[in-house]
């Protein structure tokens, strides 16, 4: 009768030089390597003797995916087998880094065609924050960006948002124009009524100050809504 019997992980030294991750990082780019493997590559050494592939790919179940893993706290990090406040730092860091390179791309004044340029920036950065956050584009006349602060964190409504907010900047920075974006914390990007509310007397503010309001963003898990492509008037620019 042939028994089986569970082989013991590798760690990454035990493995022939190109068949390891760094080697492989190398000679084929990030792309080529599975998402353990690039976590992998993040920490040094296995927890006791198990590769520390094992103990990223577990760290992607208990988190759910990538996604999970990427809006974990260090706290629940920790609580993984194997991830100590050190592994756990390292990989908060490495996602932080990664929500602000693309929140960056690309450097210097850049320019809206549409809603697509604006959300590709940002759905990566909002699409997973854990509350709300709202924030005013700002745009030259050429649709070029000025500033995009951040106006407010929390329930963004239309009954605690105040609009007079979401124009102090323009009005300091003499912007010709604006978009707003928000995130929703449950990844529904669909409008609500409070959205197309605030919406609404935005636009109306807008036109007192001489400020189009071009469109309004709202950014889910990986997905995202332009409440002018939905139909909702704007004042066109």
């Amino acid at each position: 009768m042939v028994t089986t019997r569970e082989i013991p992980a590798r760690s990454a030294r035990e493995l022939p030089v190109a068949e390891r991750p760094r080697h492989r990082l190398v000679a084929r780019g990030p792309a080529g390597l599975s998402s353990a493997e690039l976590i992998g590559l993040l920490w040094s050494a296995g927890a006791r003797g198990s590769a520390v592939s094992a103990v990223a790919e577990d760290a992607l179940v208990r988190c759910d995916g990538l996604a999970g893993l990427a809006t974990a706290s260090p706290q629940e990090l920790e609580q993984v087998p194997g991830v100590g406040p050190a592994r756990a730092a390292q990989l908060t860091a490495a996602f932080e880094l990664g929500r602000r390179a693309v929140a960056d791309w690309p450097a210097g004044r850049w320019t809206i065609r549409g809603p697509r340029d604006l959300a590709t920036r940002l759905t990566a950065e909002l699409g997973h924050l854990p509350r709300e956050e709202l924030r005013v584009v700002l745009l030259d006349t050429r649709n070029g960006v000025i500033a995009m602060p951040t106006v407010y964190r929390g329930n963004v409504s239309a009954a605690l948002v105040r609009i007079g907010e979401l124009f102090r900047d323009a009005v300091r920075l003499h912007a010709a124009r604006m978009i707003l974006v928000h995130n929703h914390p449950s990844g529904d990007p669909t409008p609500s009524p409070d959205d197309l509310h605030m919406t609404a007397e935005a636009v109306a503010a807008g036109r007192l100050l001489d400020i189009t309001v071009l469109d309004h963003l709202v950014i889910g898990h990986g997905s995202w809504v332009s409440l002018r492509d939905r139909g909702l008037a704007f004042e066109r620019g």
